[in-house]
């Protein structure tokens, strides 16, 4: 019989089990190690000298460190975790408002307003017409929203 043989007889499928067991158990070790590092410097409430005491005990004593980190400040990894998830998702939905330029109004939009204000009787028809002809050459307050200061007025 070959190596490979013996080496099938000599490790019954149980062992094999325990030690696939015993991997993902150290795998999941490392990942909760590296949740509380990052934790440890997460917390905006931890002073620099609390952050390396805990980061010190961490790496010197790891299950201790950890365990004890978990028991004593493990109830608000979470919320830190949701608050920068949150954090994040913001800066990047007001990101995408500015790069589409969210800030800024349809010449439809103003159209609409126009409409609205004429309906009301606060402007005329011929103020009406004038300001949909600027609105429609792109001069008009939708365009002058994007920074510009408009011709005739004082900065």
């Amino acid at each position: 019989m070959t190596a490979q043989t013996y080496l099938a007889y000599d490790y019954p499928l149980l062992s094999v089990f325990w030690s696939i067991l015993l991997f993902f158990l150290w795998i999941m070790w490392f990942v909760l190690l590296f949740r509380v590092v990052t934790d440890i410097f997460r917390d905006d409430d931890l002073s620099g000298w609390a952050k390396t005491g805990w980061l010190v005990f961490a790496i010197l004593l790891p299950f201790l460190g950890v365990f004890v980190y978990v028991i004593a400040r493990g109830r608000n990894m979470g919320r830190r975790e949701i608050a920068q998830a949150r954090a994040q998702q913001e800066d990047f939905n007001a990101y995408i408002r500015q790069a589409a330029g969210g800030g800024r109004t349809s010449s439809v939009d103003e159209l609409a307003k126009l409409s609205e204000i004429r309906s009301r009787g606060d402007i005329t028809d011929e103020e009406f017409r004038r300001a949909k002809d600027l609105v429609l050459a792109g001069h008009g307050p939708a365009e002058r929203q994007s920074g510009s200061v408009p011709p005739g007025s004082r900065a």
